[in-house]
C-alpha cells in the first residue's frame, strides 16, 4: 500500500471515521514486515487487536439459581407492615391525648382581667409587626419617587 493512503486511513481511524474495510487494511499493513519507520509506534496496537481477537476465555462461570422462598418473603413483609401500623396507632393515640389537653388550655381564662391582659399583649405584638411593615412601604415609596425623578 502506498504510505499516504495508510496515513490518511490512520488519521481517520483516530477520528473514529473509518469503515471496517479500512480498519482491516490497517491491520494487514501493520501485521506485515514493511511498516514505515515513523508508523512503527502503532504496530503493537494493531498487533494486540489481532492477538486479543484470537484469545478465548477458559474461565467457567458458576451458575447458581437464586431461588427465593416467596413464603418467607411474604411473612417478613407482612410483619413489617403490622409493625408499622402498630407504631402509627401507638404514636397517634399518644399525640391525640396531648393535643386534646392542650386545646382545653388554649384560649380559656377563668379571670376576665387575665384574658384582657393576654389580648392586649397579643394585639401589641401584632401592632409592632404591622408598624414595621408600614415603615418598609414608606422606604419603597421614597425609592419610587427618586427613581421617577431620575428616569423621566
Amino acid at each position: 500500500m502506498e504510505l499516504n493512503k495508510i496515513e490518511d486511513i490512520l488519521e481517520k481511524y483516530f477520528q473514529g471515521e473509518t469503515s471496517i474495510a479500512e480498519e482491516n487494511q490497517l491491520k494487514e499493513y501493520f501485521s506485515s514486515s514493511n511498516v514505515a519507520q515513523h508508523l512503527e509506534q502503532y504496530k503493537p496496537m494493531f498487533g494486540y487487536f489481532s492477538q486479543a481477537k484470537e484469545q478465548k476465555s477458559t474461565y467457567e462461570i458458576p451458575l447458581q439459581s437464586k431461588k427465593r422462598n416467596v413464603a418467607w418473603l411474604s411473612i417478613a413483609a407482612s410483619a413489617v407492615v403490622l409493625l408499622g401500623i402498630g407504631t402509627y396507632f401507638f404514636v397517634s393515640e399518644k399525640n391525640d391525648t396531648t393535643a386534646v389537653a392542650s386545646q382545653k388550655e388554649l384560649g380559656t381564662y377563668d379571670n376576665p382581667e387575665e384574658a384582657l391582659k393576654a389580648t392586649q399583649k397579643a394585639l401589641a405584638l401584632l401592632s409592632n409587626n404591622v408598624n414595621v411593615g408600614i415603615e418598609s412601604v414608606q422606604y419603597i415609596k421614597e425609592y419610587e419617587q427618586s427613581k421617577n425623578k431620575i428616569f423621566k
